[in-house]
């Protein structure tokens, strides 16, 4: 594969350190196992400026590494308006998060703004729990939700992008 980028994708929550460097991780990890990774650029940012320049949670890390999945050389940053031209997929743990974003969403580029679990049309649900207020569960609640979200997200672009 060539190490020419053909599309971009940005998973976007809260502050930054549990769901969406979650999914960046996860998704990731699957673009690799792909052979993939010079061809997707995958990101991850918050709505909210909480915890700019932190790791994500350690409960996040140590579910998501349990899974072999590692999360220790992110750090979270807030999401801009110029993420919208650079990214194809801006995608939204929840509907909270989906409308703030909409809201700096400059026009003709809504088509790039959805909800991450539309990849996962199993699921009974579209928005991916914050599991920051609970316990250990909830971690494996949402690693479940990502993974199987990431598996029809990674389709969708190998599809509409010729990967």
């Amino acid at each position: 594969m060539s190490n020419k980028i053909n599309v971009s994708v940005l998973f976007v929550c809260m502050g930054n350190i549990c769901r969406s460097p979650t999914a960046q991780g996860v998704f990731e990890r699957l673009v690799e196992e792909h052979q993939l990774a010079g061809a997707i650029e995958i990101d991850s940012a918050g709505t909210h400026a909480y915890h700019i320049g932190e790791r994500p949670d350690e409960r996040a890390s140590a579910a998501a590494l349990k899974r072999g999945v590692d999360l220790s050389s992110q750090q979270a940053r807030r999401v801009s308006p110029e993420d919208f031209d650079r990214f194809d997929y801006v995608l939204a743990m929840d509907r909270d998060n989906y409308e703030i974003l909409s809201t700096s969403c400059p026009s003709g580029l809504e088509s790039r703004l959805r909800l991450f679990l539309e990849f996962a049309p199993d699921l009974e649900t579209r928005e991916v729990p914050d599991p920051y207020y609970g316990g250990p569960s909830g971690f494996e609640r949402v690693l479940d939700m990502i993974e199987q979200a990431s598996e029809g997200l990674l389709a969708d672009i190998r599809q509409q992008h010729g990967l």
